[in-house]
């Protein structure tokens, strides 16, 4: 299982949102770019990071979103604003690893998975879900589907991952989120990355045992301090070496 350090970036800062209100910010008072290359120090194989100018439609984050894509030393995962084709060719010209599309999805399928077919295995897809349906808009809009008919609408299409997020717990019921996320998980045959349920290294063990979990993005605990990335790395890769057989 992947251990994803995500950076979530508004007017040039590291924030963290609760529940999606871009209006009320989290504000962590580190460099953005350095905090990124002590990730990578630390042996991450990959960060996830959203712009959240660029879901506003704004650019004003994208000279630091291109260092830090340029400077890290891994690749890089990168939502935010993915609103078209030229969006999506543009940043992975820029040398963005993956990108992540939500909306796109909703309002264009066939346009994302023509764009899946064209990058293979670069393409993740956004499922943020909302008392049992899924939102777009930077979780503003209600789609008219729930989490599984997305998921199915897009089987079989050569997709990196699908990052799943429960926002309606938003951390407050993990219990719901991790039934949520299997169940969710276990609709897809694409592999499922956990989005807002990983505060402590237990909640990585009890990931990486449910069935087509392949990663983890984890945020506010590095901020906080409750979880260093080097135990969470490890933690991860034991968790999946195999055990030998007792005789």
């Amino acid at each position: 299982m992947i251990i994803y350090p995500t950076m979530e970036l508004q007017n040039g800062h590291c924030v963290t949102l609760t529940k999606g209100r871009l209006e009320d910010p989290m504000l962590w008072h580190v460099d953005p770019v350095e905090t990124a290359r002590g990730w990578a120090a630390a042996g991450a194989e990959w960060m996830h990071l959203t712009d959240f100018d660029a879901i506003e439609g704004s650019d004003g984050n994208a000279e630091l979103v291109e260092e830090i894509i340029r400077g890290v030393g891994i690749p890089v995962q990168l939502g935010g604003g993915m609103r078209s084709r030229e969006s999506i060719e543009r940043w992975i010209d820029k040398g963005a690893g993956r990108v992540v599309v939500g909306t796109l999805a909703a309002i264009e399928p066939e346009l994302v998975k023509e764009m899946a077919k064209r990058y293979p295995d670069q393409i993740v897809l956004s499922v943020d879900v909302w008392r049992g349906q899924v939102m777009t808009e930077g979780w503003r809009s209600a789609g008219a589907f729930t989490p599984e008919a997305f998921i199915e609408a897009f089987d079989g299409v050569p997709l990196a991952s699908i990052v799943v997020t429960d926002i309606d717990s938003d951390m407050e019921d993990l219990e719901a989120q991790l039934g949520l996320i299997s169940s969710l998980a276990s609709h897809s045959r694409t592999p499922v990355i956990a989005s807002g349920v990983v505060r402590s290294s237990d909640d990585i063990s009890r990931l990486a045992y449910i069935h087509n979990i392949s990663g983890a993005l984890v945020s506010r605990a590095l901020f906080l301090k409750t979880l260093d990335l080097s135990d969470a790395l490890d933690v991860a890769r034991q968790a999946n070496e195999p055990v030998a057989e007792f005789r």
